[in-house]
């Protein structure tokens, strides 16, 4: 086993180095919240993770160089081939399946902690487990694991692997009761015989997380995936954070911190523009089977339907258009053919502007990041809040697989199931074309009223294939 003596853990340049790495981690993130910064701020981050993982490799006492070099080049080229080859459209699910590897690497350090901590004991060196060390562990080791299962289960709902809508286990709410109950129970015991802690409670409760993470996620419906997937960023964070107190690692600490504050923020605003608390989304089931109208197999409410010639010549002829686009553009990939129809369209001198919902598409700045690889203009973006009070005097609002967050049921239907959401007030607008498949409804499985609306004109058909038959018709005008 090859070893190099190096840096001291505690020596100045150690923390001159660590000092610069979250600085560079902190002014990334800062960067991060604005588009045209956005990419120099994920630059800069990732040369402060590079500086701190430099600097760690470098520390005094490190071993095992032949697997650290093999784990460096085996997942950097997984690392570079998913980046190069994901879809755009696939991207939720990349992200929650890197969030859930971060959360499985905390809770194998935390498993690998705790055995170096017994050996400790065992040769003599401590008598017992310090509980500054201990606690973190504990901690890292619960959530780091929860974290993990549920971002698998995350990727799975959103590739398909498994069912979108709720999954109903019998009993749930009570077992996961006995299981978080059983866990933190554990975890005292543990910490109360810190002396000689045994290694076997310590696998049940890693085993016992582990099914927690499963069952907490899969009840949840795909309408509620951009939060869960912001949640448990989150929870990822905050067991990183923990694992850098129990190595006492200030730029794992600093880093886990950043990680796990602004994905609860996110979380929490999330959760507000969808009207409901973090509870109510972890435990409601929301997004279940669709109920009411044509989407419940009930008799067919009557619509208007229209042809991409005379949506064109709706669109062509208009002073001002708003676009909102939902998850239906990510999966049909129209970002290109609906940036090329709004080309056409202010060729002949309308205004046009994209109306963004914050919960719109399967993760936070899901539409933004949609719509900027087709390098749409981003102060033609405007947030919903923004865009809401210009609808009345918007000619025509073209609606693109947005469909729950467009519903006017969320203002006008108390019992509805998203009563009190806020939504794009796209039924305000003079004229309203809404380009879909079908009259299917979204993930929260109910009717979308917008649908049925005096103004409302559907356009039934693929996304793309409707933008750009409409980007013709507007130039052959």
């Amino acid at each position: 086993m090859t070893t190099f003596a190096a840096l001291a853990p505690d020596s100045d340049l150690v923390r001159g180095l660590y000092i610069v790495a979250f600085v560079l981690f902190i002014v990334g993130v800062r960067q991060g919240t604005h588009p045209t910064t956005a990419k120099r701020g994920n630059l800069l981050a990732a040369v402060g993770m590079a500086v701190a993982v430099a600097t760690t490799l470098a520390l005094d006492g490190i071993g095992n160089w032949e697997l650290i070099i093999a784990a460096i080049v085996v997942g950097t080229a997984v690392g570079a081939v998913a980046s190069i080859r994901v879809q755009m459209t696939a991207m939720p699910q990349m992200v929650a399946l890197y969030n859930g590897v971060g959360g499985g690497a905390v809770a194998l350090i935390a498993w690998s902690e705790f055995r170096e901590e017994l050996h400790l004991i065992d040769d003599g060196t401590i008598a017992e487990i310090p509980l500054e060390i201990f606690v973190p562990v504990l901690f890292a080791m619960v959530v780091g694991s929860v974290s993990f299962w549920g971002s698998l289960i995350a990727f799975g709902k959103l590739q398909d692997l498994i069912p979108t809508q709720p999954v109903k286990v019998p009993g749930q709410q009570l077992i996961n009761a006995v299981l978080l109950v059983g866990i933190v129970a554990a975890c005292i015991y543990l910490g109360i015989n810190n002396d000689d802690p045994d290694q076997g409670i310590f696998i049940a409760v890693l085993i016992a997380a582990a099914i927690l993470g499963n069952l907490v996620v899969l009840p949840i419906g795909g309408a509620d995936m951009p939060v869960v997937i912001s949640l448990l960023n989150a929870f990822t964070g905050l067991s990183a954070a923990a694992a850098g107190f129990s190595l006492d690692n200030v730029a794992l600490i600093v880093a886990g911190t950043l990680v796990g504050s602004s994905g609860t923020i996110l979380t929490m605003e999330m959760a507000t523009a969808m009207n409901r608390s973090v509870a109510n989304i972890l435990f409601a089931g929301f997004g279940g089977a669709p109920a009411g109208g044509a989407a419940a197999g009930g008799e067919e409410r009557p619509h208007r339907s229209i042809g991409a010639q005379d949506a064109a010549i709706s669109l062509a002829y208009a002073d001002s258009v708003v676009i909102v686009p939902g998850y239906g553009l990510a999966v049909a990939q129209a970002q290109h053919a609906v940036k090329e129809m709004a080309d056409e369209l202010e060729k002949r001198g309308v205004t046009v502007n994209y109306a963004i919902h914050p919960v719109a598409g399967r993760m936070p700045g899901h539409m933004n990041v949609l719509l900027a690889e087709a390098d749409v203009p981003y102060d033609k973006l405007r947030e919903m809040d923004e865009i809401n009070p210009e609808m009345p005097r918007t000619d025509v609002a073209v609606v693109i697989g947005a469909n729950d967050v467009t519903n006017p049921a969320a203002k006008n239907d108390p019992d509805s199931p998203i009563a009190g959401m806020p939504i794009i007030e796209v039924n305000e607008a003079q004229q309203v074309i809404v380009i879909k498949r079908s009259l299917s409804p979204g993930f929260a499985g109910i009717d979308n009223d917008l649908f049925y609306e005096d103004n409302t004109s559907m356009l039934f058909s693929d996304a793309k294939a409707a933008a750009q038959e409409i980007a013709g018709e507007v130039e052959d005008l």
